[in-house]
């Protein structure tokens, strides 16, 4: 019994341990709402990233480099190549034949995040 128990104090106190450095892995934000001032490009400025060594979409009003996703996409490179340095949000709300991407998809654009599109 003492060894379970003692087993459970280290486990207990390993997760305690882990969840504190994860937290301190997370980057701050700049505001006190939570969220990063992101920099703000016009679609003339996301035009200018149209190729594979450099592809930046916007997608609903965000933009993503998505440079560095174009060989991990399930399909051909080519399949997003002809969103680079464009609005692709109708790409990836229809997948080009009227099917959304899953909230997995969605969730993963995260990470490529570079700022927001300009209005108009």
């Amino acid at each position: 019994m003492k060894r379970l128990t003692f087993a459970a104090f280290i486990a207990f106190w390993a997760f305690c341990g882990t969840l504190l450095a994860l937290a301190a892995l997370e980057p701050e934000t700049a505001d006190a709402g939570g969220e990063t001032a992101l920099d703000s490009f016009s679609l003339a400025d996301v035009a200018k990233h149209g190729n594979s060594d450099s592809c930046w979409m916007a997608i609903e009003g965000t933009v993503y480099d998505l440079t560095n996703y174009l060989e991990r996409h399930p399909t051909p490179a080519s399949v997003l190549l002809a969103w680079c340095g464009r609005d692709a949000t109708i790409g990836m709300r229809t997948k080009g034949y009227g099917r959304d991407h899953s909230p997995a998809a969605w969730a993963q654009l995260e990470k490529y995040r570079v700022g927001v599109l300009e209005p108009g």
